[in-house]
């Protein structure tokens, strides 16, 4: 690609607008292009300066009062009365609905373990995300991405490319989730990224269920003697069939 071209994406870039295989190219092209690679650092630099400067203003007191009053009128003891039992049955509901959520993730395990690996898990898909950050080994063969793994992790997770059913295999790495070493298989949908993460199974803990958390969609399944979960961003249909075709391998 021209260079004119990929000046064109470097505010994105810095912006964080590019998805993974877009910035990773960019990336690439910042390894030959002294230009871009100077220019991005100066856009860098201008952007930290803007932000240290602190150019805006307080609100004054006297206007944050005068729009609290709009808002939080006095009222009568009765009103404040009746004010008390309408918090306390908002509090309750709010109670009741986050104690749903933690019993629908905890699927995972009776013990609640799971949950805190489904929260794992989607923050190593967003670190993922960040530059540099996707794959330890680039790549659309398994072949390749497979023998990586050899050495590095105590057991062979299943690798395989699904391109032709438009999930291409993309690259894999190490990362660790609720403190145990995992494989991460990287595939891609149509523009959207999809990690999938794989570690032995074993008694203590059962992956199994379906969520979401900050936007995110994870899916947790056992097969063949390993626990997997994935997370991306798009629908939990992409993840059901990508489920479907890892169990024919």
């Amino acid at each position: 690609m021209a260079c004119n071209e990929q000046r064109e994406r470097l505010q994105a870039y810095l912006d964080g607008e590019l998805d993974a295989m877009a910035a990773a190219e960019f990336e690439r092209h910042l390894q030959s292009c002294s230009g871009c690679a100077t220019a991005l650092t100066a856009d860098r630099a201008l952007r930290d300066a803007l932000a240290k400067a602190q150019l805006y203003e307080r609100t004054p007191a006297s206007l944050a009062r005068a729009v609290q009053s709009q808002f939080a009128p006095p009222v009568t003891s009765a009103a404040h009365a009746t004010m008390n039992w309408k918090w306390l049955a908002l509090a309750a509901m709010l109670l009741f609905a986050i104690s749903s959520g933690l019993l629908a993730v905890n699927l995972w395990h009776p013990g609640g373990a799971g949950s805190n690996i489904a929260v794992a898990a989607v923050d190593a898909h967003l670190r993922s995300l960040q530059q540099g950050h996707l794959a330890d080994v680039e790549s659309t063969d398994q072949h390749t991405v497979k023998p990586w793994f050899d050495g590095r992790v105590d057991f062979a997770p299943k690798v395989a490319d699904f391109s032709a059913e438009g999930f291409p295999l993309l690259g894999g790495r190490l990362d660790v989730l609720a403190g145990r070493t995992v494989a991460a298989l990287v595939y891609g949908r149509r523009k959207h990224i999809i990690n999938v993460f794989v570690g032995p199974q074993s008694p203590d803990r059962s992956p199994n269920g379906s969520g979401e958390r900050q936007g995110y969609r994870w899916l947790a399944w056992q097969a063949g003697g390993f626990n997997y979960i994935a997370v991306t961003d798009t629908g939990l249909a992409d993840l059901e069939e990508l489920r479907a075709l890892l169990a024919k391998q």
